[in-house]
């Protein structure tokens, strides 16, 4: 037994000795052996796709009307946990279809113990109920059903009629989370979580046929639906959301009062729309052509060929597409600089997804 310095510098690398020019000169490293361990828990947990989950909380706070506030980062950080744990938890469920389906996964080619993947996922849900719990008791409110509803997905709901409406739920949910955090009121944000949740719904039925192909209806109702989801996303909104967001949490008395007294005012361009409203409504036809932009494509060629490898590219465009769409709810609601950086996540899920599946 002779030690040698392995190619990445660690020493006392214990190797066999052999013969000069034999496959026995070459020396293990143990720091290779982190790397590979480091690589297989980035792939069960889906880390790419963790990009999408900070928006989730933002645009449910600009739905508000609020700016993101301390117990925001709260309910982003449980959002994450939420996330992580439902994706360690999803493999531990399938490891045995994963076996024949999807053997280079991290638990069927033994990379990742099965025991260790059911910890992590119990880990995971007690920390974001535990951070969700510090952002306040509406907060934990919705976290709560989250987790349950995560939970609920992956050990029996997901190969059910049922599975896309849970996974969509999820989502919906943890929007929720954020506008229940920033403020204690969930209303305001329930038109943007129904949104998010019909687009979600739209992605895993389409996932659900990515192992082996299938029919070209899924990504066909995940076209329409994204064609759909751009025209209301895009629409100017009425009602509550079309008040700039100061007057969003004034009394009602004040706001009749505005009324009246705005209504005596001549009408003509600079009544019908603020610049300040001009201009988020071009950021929100921006971000929504950007939506429908990241899926169309994949979309459209899953319809055309459902084999696997367009499906599951299919199912990576809708995930990234999560993204822009969140970006368009905060834009929406006036959130300007909140949808500006959920944007910005954009790009940063995309260069990570080149070395880390989403799927």
């Amino acid at each position: 037994m002779t030690l040698r310095e392995s190619p990445c510098g660690c020493p006392d690398v214990a190797s066999t000795a052999a013969p000069e020019g034999t496959a026995g000169d070459t020396a293990s490293c143990a720091c290779t052996g982190r790397s590979r361990r480091r690589r297989a828990w980035a792939e069960l947990l889906r880390l790419p796709a963790l990009f999408s989950v900070p928006g989730d909380a933002l645009a449910g706070t600009a739905a508000t009307g609020s700016a993101p506030n301390s117990r925001t980062l709260l309910a982003i950080g449980s959002s994450l946990c939420l996330y992580e744990a439902g994706m360690a938890l999803n493999d531990w469920a399938d490891r045995d279809v994963d076996a024949v389906e999807r053997p280079h996964r991290p638990l069927p080619s033994g990379r990742i113990r099965p025991a260790a993947a059911l910890t992590a996922a119990c880990a995971l849900t007690g920390a974001g109920l535990a951070l969700a719990a510090r952002a306040g008791r509406p907060a934990l409110a919705v976290a709560a059903p989250l987790a349950a509803t995560v939970w609920a997905y992956d050990l029996g709901l997901k190969h059910t009629p049922a599975g896309p409406v849970a996974m969509g739920a999820a989502r919906g949910l943890d929007l929720l989370l954020g506008a229940a955090a920033t403020t204690g009121c969930t209303r305001p944000a329930l038109p943007s979580a129904a949104l998010l949740c019909t687009h979600t719904a739209a992605v895993t039925t389409v996932s659900r046929q990515e192992a082996r192909g299938g029919s070209p209806l899924a990504p066909l109702a995940a076209l329409a639906t994204t064609a759909l989801l751009t025209r209301l996303v895009t629409r100017r909104p009425a009602g509550p959301m079309s008040r700039p967001a100061g007057l969003m949490s004034r009394p009602a008395g004040l706001l009749k009062g505005r009324r009246q007294v705005t209504s005596h005012r001549p009408a003509g361009p600079r009544a019908a729309r603020h610049p300040r409203q001009e201009s988020a409504a071009l950021l929100t036809t921006a971000l929504g052509a950007a939506y429908a932009a990241t899926t169309a494509r994949p979309y459209f060629h899953a319809t055309l060929n459902p084999s696997p490898p367009l499906t599951q590219r299919a199912v990576g465009a809708g995930i990234r597409a999560t993204i822009p769409l969140q970006a368009t709810l905060a834009a929406r609601s006036r959130g300007t600089a909140t949808a500006l950086l959920i944007a910005a996540l954009t790009p940063l899920g995309g260069k990570f997804a080149k070395k880390v599946s989403v799927t």
